[in-house]
Parts: structure tokens; sequence; C-alpha cells
């Protein structure tokens, strides 16, 4: 056999293993399934351990998993819905927590991941828990924010997730009302009137 039809045969040879690799690939994806929420979870523990914590535990910093943040010791800590609502903090978030000498837990945000915003629709799911629809898949989303936009199911909701990673938790930006009306919050109407009162300061 000439050189040229053992090298044509070897490059069948590895097309051929090379096929038979990606299908043993997609047969263990299928028996294994989807990463999930705890493998996620276990991520963001694992990135959470390289971050910092000061001498007596006054500043701790952690990454944010759509409720709570991680610290490096992988324990949770508390975040206020309304500072990761109107903050529109999402998994993957680095926070610094800075305990006060009364106790008071103040946060920041310090590393905020690549985010992306999506379109979708606001449903319940069958334990009667509020869920946004978007892109196939249902977002858990804090209720404080759907307090906030006075959100009702039916509505349209702008939500952000992060870019590179999978997540379970989005943060709200913006409702659209059934009706077709956007929502007008508080801090926007606050923005307003002091745009007015800059212009009449003006004249």
């Amino acid at each position: 056999m000439d050189p040229i039809s053992n090298i044509a045969l070897i490059l069948q040879a590895i097309d051929s293993a090379e096929k038979n690799i990606q299908s043993a690939k997609n047969l263990l994806k299928d028996l294994v399934g989807a990463p999930t929420a705890k493998t996620d979870l276990e991520n963001l523990s694992q990135k959470a351990v390289s971050l910092n914590v000061s001498e007596g535990g006054k500043v701790i910093e952690g990454v944010f998993d759509g409720q709570n943040m991680i610290g490096p010791d992988k324990k949770q800590y508390p975040v206020p819905a309304n500072y990761a609502s109107k903050s529109k903090l999402i998994e993957g978030d680095v926070l610094k927590l800075t305990i006060s000498d009364d106790g008071s837990f103040i946060y920041k945000q310090i590393g905020p991941v690549d985010r992306k915003k999506m379109l979708g629709i606001l449903i319940t799911d069958d334990k009667g828990d509020f869920r946004v629809m978007a892109e196939g898949k249902p977002y858990k989303v804090l209720l404080a924010s759907l307090t906030y936009f006075k959100s009702e199911v039916g509505d349209e909701v702008t939500i952000i997730v992060p870019e590179d990673m999978p997540s379970d938790w989005a943060a709200v930006e913006n409702v659209i009302k059934k009706n077709g009306s956007s929502v007008t919050t508080d801090m926007e109407m606050s923005s307003v009137r002091k745009t007015k009162l800059d212009e009449d300061e003006e004249m």
C-alpha cells in the first residue's frame, strides 16, 4: 500500500475516533444531566475562598449568590433584600462587608461580573413562588424587587443575569405593566423632582 493510502486510512481512523469520543461525551452528559444549582453554588464558594478577611473579621469580602454573600470561610452572610434590589446585584458579584462596632452590616459592591439583559414574563410556579420566564428558563427574583415595581403576574420584566456563567437568580431592572404602561418608581420621581427644582433655580 502506498504512503498516501496509509495517510488516508490514518485520517479516517482519527475522524472515527473523534466521533466516538464526542458520542461518549454526549452520552455521559445525558446520564449526568445539566449542572445543578448546587454545582453553581460550589463554584461561587470556590471563588469566595480566594477573597480576604481582615484581622478581627471587621471587613469581609465575599460573593453574592442571589440572596446572601458567601465568605471565604464559606459562611453565608445575609444581604438586605432592599439593598440587593436597588443595587441590582447578581450571582457572582463580589461584595465587601464591613461590620461596625455596633454590629451593623454595611455592604459595598466592589467587583461586579459582566452582565446581560433579557426580557421575560412574570409567572408563578407550582408552589406559588414568583419567577421570571426568559429565554425558556424560569429565574428566581427577589420579592423586594417585585414589590418595589408593583409587579403582577403577566407583566413584562427586564432582568439582569451574569453574561458568562449559569445562574438561577436574576436582578429586576424594569417592569412593563400588562396594559403597556411602564412603572415610574419613587426613585425616578425623586430624580424628576430634583431636575425640576434645578430648572426653577436656573430661572
